[in-house]
């Protein structure tokens, strides 16, 4: 929010929530709004992971960043390695550092383990 108005805004069937964590917004448009998708950026917390859980548990697809080089250092992340052995992710794709918005790596679900 700048000056009260959405910066992101993405679109009319797009809902953006501010000043509320994660993991309380998502679990409150899954209970309330019926999403279809739930994007969130920076997880990695626990109530992050439970959040997500929730929602693709209830049927909800999800679109979710996070911090990694590769998929080793994600492993190292505890939190982060949690979701992985729950195998919550269809996907992990990872963007060049160098070149912004280039692809360096995708890993489908079968070859996150």
């Amino acid at each position: 929010m700048h000056r009260g108005k959405a910066e992101n805004d993405i679109g009319i069937r797009t809902d953006i929530l501010n000043n509320i964590t994660k993991s309380i917004g998502i679990e409150m448009l899954v209970r309330s709004m019926s999403p279809k998708v739930v994007v969130a950026d920076e997880i990695g917390s626990k109530e992050d992971i439970d959040a997500i859980n929730y929602a693709l548990c209830s049927g909800v697809k999800g679109i979710f960043t996070a911090h990694g080089n590769n998929i080793q250092t994600l492993k190292l992340n505890p939190i982060f390695n949690k979701m992985l052995e729950l195998n919550l992710f269809e996907k992990i794709i990872f963007l060049d550092n160098k070149e912004k918005g280039k692809v360096s790596k995708i890993y489908e679900q079968e070859n996150i383990g």
